[in-house]
C-alpha cells in the first residue's frame, strides 16, 4: 500500500492519498481544489487516481472531489449519512448534463481501490453526516485495519468542534445537541483497536478544533489514553461543556464554503490566469467595488500604499485574513512578486476566491501617487490619546483572549468575523485597534481604513500594553 499525507501549511489540511501498487489504482481522501497536486503525486509514483472520499462536507476549504470527477473521471464516495440538510447535491449536477459517477456511503459499508479496503463509520457530532475511513490492506495479507482516515472526528490531542453548525453556518440551537452527539460517538472508539494508525484531516492551526496537536498523525490508543476531549467524556454534561468552551470564533467565510460543499464547488479546470497590470492600472481602480490585496510586509503597506487596498501579507494566516475581509464575488487584484503569484492564487481558490482579474509587481507600487497610510501609535501615545478621550478602542481578538484582560473600555470584535459585525464597531471618533502582537488588528486597521474608519493601530498590541502597565514608572 502507498499513503502519501499531501498537508496544506496555511489551512492546517491534509488528504490522502493512498493507493494499491499491485493494481497502480488509488484514491484521495478530503482533497482540496488544486488537484494537479494529487494527480502528478500519483503518476509520479506509477499509480493512477481512480475515486475520490470525503468524510463530511467541510467548512474550512472547498473541496476537489468534483474537480477530479470532472478532470480524470473519478468516481466519487461520501456520505449518505444525516438528515436531508446535510445531502450533496452536485452529485447530479454533472457540467454538460447528466452524473457523476458516485456512490452513496451508510454505516458499515465497504468498498475497495485494488487490493485496498475501506469500511465506513458513521462518526456524527462535527456534522451529521460525518464519516471516517478504516483502511485494511489486503494486498499486503492484513485481516485488520492499519490506519483509520479520521477527518474532523479524532484529531491529535482534539476533537472535532460540534458547534460549527450554529457558529459558522447559522444554525441557532444545533451546538449542544451536536455535542451530545459528538459524546456517543466518541464511545464508538472502544471497537477500534488501539495501534490503529490515526489520519487526521488537519493539524495544529486549523480552527476546526481548539488544541490540535502539532504531530502530524497518532494511533486510537494513544488518543484515548492522553487525547484531552476524549479524557473528558467520563460524562456527557462535563464532555459538553468542555467540547463547547473556548473554541475560537470561526472565519466568516466558513459559511460559504459548507454552501458550497454541499451545492457543487464551482469547476475550474486549471487555476486563474490574471494578467500583469501596472501600479498605475490598479490605482484606477475603484477600490468600494474590488478588493486589492497588497502582499508586502506591514511596515511597506501602512508608509504607502494604494488608497483603499487590504494588507494581507503571505503568511500562514493569508486564506483566513482574505476569507474574512474579502467576498466570493469581489474581483480581486494582487499586489505580489511574480515568485509568490502561484502560491497565492491556490491559498484564494482553496476557500473560494476565484474572481483574481489581475495582478501588479510589489515594486511598482512606489511609482503610484498618492498612496495613503495608516498611523501605528506605541503605548505611550495610545494612552494619552485614550485619557483625553480622543478615540475609541476595538480590540480584534478572539473571544476567549479578550477575557483574559483588555485595554480599557475596548469593544471586542475578533477580526475574522468583523465584515459581519460592522454595525458593532465603534464610531464618532478615530478608532485605537489592538490584538495580542498588532498583527491581526493591522489587517482589521487596513479594512476599516478602507471602509472610511480613522484608524491607529496600536504597536505590539497588548503584549506591549501589558509590559508597559508593569514596568516601574520612569524606567526606561
Amino acid at each position: 500500500m502507498f499513503m502519501r499525507m499531501i498537508y496544506d501549511e496555511k489551512l492546517a489540511q491534509a488528504a490522502y492519498l493512498i493507493g494499491c501498487q499491485r493494481t497502480g489504482e488509488a484514491i484521495v481522501i478530503d482533497p482540496e481544489r488544486d488537484v494537479d497536486r494529487y494527480i502528478n503525486l500519483a503518476a509520479d509514483n506509477d499509480l493512477r487516481i481512480v475515486a475520490t472520499a470525503e468524510t463530511h462536507i467541510h467548512a474550512d476549504f472547498l473541496s476537489g472531489s468534483r474537480e477530479l470527477a470532472e478532470a480524470i473521471g473519478a468516481t466519487v464516495y461520501v456520505s449518505d449519512e444525516g438528515d436531508a440538510d446535510w445531502k450533496y447535491e452536485w452529485l447530479n449536477r454533472k457540467l454538460g448534463g447528466g452524473t457523476y459517477d458516485h456512490v452513496l456511503l451508510k454505516n458499515g459499508a465497504t468498498f475497495r481501490i485494488g487490493n485496498i479496503e475501506f469500511r465506513v463509520i458513521h462518526t456524527p457530532g462535527h456534522t451529521p453526516e460525518h464519516i471516517v475511513f478504516l483502511i485494511t490492506d489486503h494486498g499486503a495479507g492484513a485481516t485488520e485495519p492499519v490506519g483509520m482516515a479520521t477527518g474532523d472526528f479524532v484529531f491529535v490531542g482534539d476533537l472535532g468542534r460540534p458547534d460549527l453548525l450554529e457558529t459558522a453556518a447559522g444554525q441557532q440551537g444545533a451546538m449542544e445537541p451536536s455535542a451530545r452527539r459528538l459524546f456517543k460517538t466518541v464511545g464508538s472508539l472502544s471497537d477500534i483497536p488501539d495501534f490503529v494508525q490515526v489520519w487526521p484531516a488537519h493539524g495544529a492551526g486549523s480552527a476546526c478544533g481548539k488544541a490540535l496537536g502539532a504531530i502530524p498523525m497518532s494511533t486510537v490508543g494513544y488518543e484515548k489514553r492522553f487525547n484531552p476531549a476524549i479524557l473528558a467524556a467520563s460524562s456527557e454534561q462535563s464532555f459538553v461543556e468542555f467540547i463547547l468552551s473556548g473554541q475560537p470564533e470561526p472565519p466568516l467565510y466558513f459559511a460559504n464554503m459548507k454552501r458550497d460543499n454541499k451545492l457543487g464547488p464551482p469547476i475550474l479546470r486549471g487555476l486563474p490566469e490574471p494578467p500583469r497590470m501596472s501600479g498605475t492600472d490598479l490605482a484606477s481602480l475603484d477600490s468600494s467595488k474590488v478588493a486589492i490585496i497588497d502582499t508586502r510586509p506591514w511596515d511597506q503597506f501602512r508608509s504607502g500604499h494604494i488608497p483603499g487596498a487590504l494588507s494581507f501579507p503571505l503568511t500562514r494566516s493569508f486564506n483566513t485574513d482574505a476569507g474574512s475581509m474579502v467576498r466570493d464575488t469581489d474581483d480581486i487584484y494582487l499586489i505580489i512578486d511574480e515568485s509568490a503569484l502561484d502560491e497565492a492564487i491556490r491559498d484564494l481558490i482553496r476557500i473560494g476566491l476565484d474572481h483574481i482579474k489581475g495582478w501588479c509587481p510589489a515594486s511598482e507600487v512606489r511609482h503610484v501617487s498618492p498612496l495613503e497610510t495608516i498611523d501605528e501609535i506605541d503605548v505611550g501615545r495610545a494612552r494619552e490619546l485614550m485619557a483625553q478621550h480622543e478615540v475609541k478602542v476595538l480590540d480584534v481578538r478572539r473571544k476567549s483572549e479578550f477575557a483574559d484582560g483588555h485595554l480599557p473600555d475596548a469593544t471586542n470584535l475578533a477580526h475574522t468575523r468583523l465584515a459581519g459585525r460592522m454595525d458593532e464597531v465603534p464610531e464618532d471618533a478615530p478608532l485605537l485597534i489592538n490584538c495580542r502582537s498588532g498583527v491581526r488588528s493591522a489587517r482589521a486597521s487596513a479594512f476599516l481604513k478602507r471602509a472610511g474608519f480613522d484608524v491607529r493601530n496600536l504597536k505590539g498590541g497588548y503584549l506591549a500594553w501589558k509590559q508597559a502597565t508593569s514596568e516601574p514608572q520612569g524606567v526606561h
